[in-house]
């Protein structure tokens, strides 16, 4: 078994963007600058966007937070998102999910423009990776496939279970994988929680991506002999045996699934760190196309 160390190849790309940074810089150019926009005081959400303002500090982009009111009306938010639409020093931001019950994700995320839609969540750009045409690709599969690709990992002609049919991570990297690239080629079953028996379809999964939000869901009898396993989950669970409360746990049963695996993404420090690295690659791209 071998770990998909996340954190070591995200760092590796985060210092590939710094020195692309370091290029713009001494050309005179500003660097890439990505604002984040944070409705309410979620735990988890505050942890994300913290790590992904250490990460621009990091790396030499210019950052800003904007930190909303739980309860915001929808139209003050919109306000908002219209203001980073049309400045001109901004090159991409992302709107923190979860939002408020009172506000339409959906809704939201639509008036993001695309050409600034850093998280690739818009509709527009969706369709274009569908198409596996240029856009900006959403930054968990994007990471996913990062990681497969710098551990080369073959794809083509594997069997790939994905579980899990969210618009963020389970549809598109059933795209991804099953696109005529490389990596990529490989023949996709999407399961989700309707479907009967998952275990029918994760037996004879070359490749298993886990993106279903339930604690170790995933156990060693659900997975062949030297399958690779993705782990997307990441769940607080409480433990007071920790400091802060909680641990953090993912939707594979670690310790049980590694001993079968021939890859498998620690959770913390798997697919997480690689979010956060093609977020930031994302907006070094669209400083490129402005």
């Amino acid at each position: 078994m071998q770990l998909l160390d996340g954190k070591f190849i995200s760092n590796k790309i985060k210092e590939e963007i710094r020195e692309e940074v370091e290029v713009l810089k001494k050309n005179g150019e500003r660097p890439p600058h990505l604002a984040a926009i944070l409705v309410g005081n979620d735990g988890a959400s505050l942890t994300y966007v913290g790590s992904k303002v250490r990460s621009c500090e990091q790396i030499g982009f210019d950052s800003t937070l904007i930190k909303l009111d739980e309860d915001i009306s929808e139209d003050e938010l919109i306000a908002n998102i219209n203001k980073l639409n049309n400045d001109s020093d901004i090159d991409g931001f992302i709107v923190q999910l979860p939002l408020p019950i009172h506000i339409d994700e959906e809704k939201i995320l639509k008036l993001v423009d695309p050409s600034k839609d850093v998280d690739g969540f818009h509709p527009y750009n969706f369709g274009k990776m569908a198409q596996n045409l240029d856009s900006f690709i959403p930054a968990t599969p994007h990471g996913i496939i990062e990681l497969i690709k710098r551990y080369d990992i073959e794809t083509e002609g594997k069997h790939v279970v994905v579980i899990g049919r969210s618009n963020i991570v389970g549809r598109p990297i059933s795209i991804l994988l099953s696109n005529k690239t490389n990596p990529g080629n490989s023949t996709v079953t999407l399961v989700h929680s309707r479907t009967k028996d998952i275990s029918f379809h994760t037996k004879t999964a070359d490749i298993i991506v886990v993106a279903l939000g339930i604690p170790n869901f995933l156990k060693s009898d659900m997975i062949k002999k030297d399958a690779v396993v993705i782990d997307v989950g990441i769940t607080r669970v409480e433990d007071l045996a920790k400091d802060k409360g909680y641990r953090i746990v993912g939707d594979v049963d670690f310790e049980s699934v590694k001993l079968k695996s021939s890859f498998i993404t620690p959770v913390p420090g798997g697919v997480g760190p690689m979010t956060i690295a093609m977020l930031l690659k994302n907006t070094l791209k669209a400083r490129k196309n402005q």
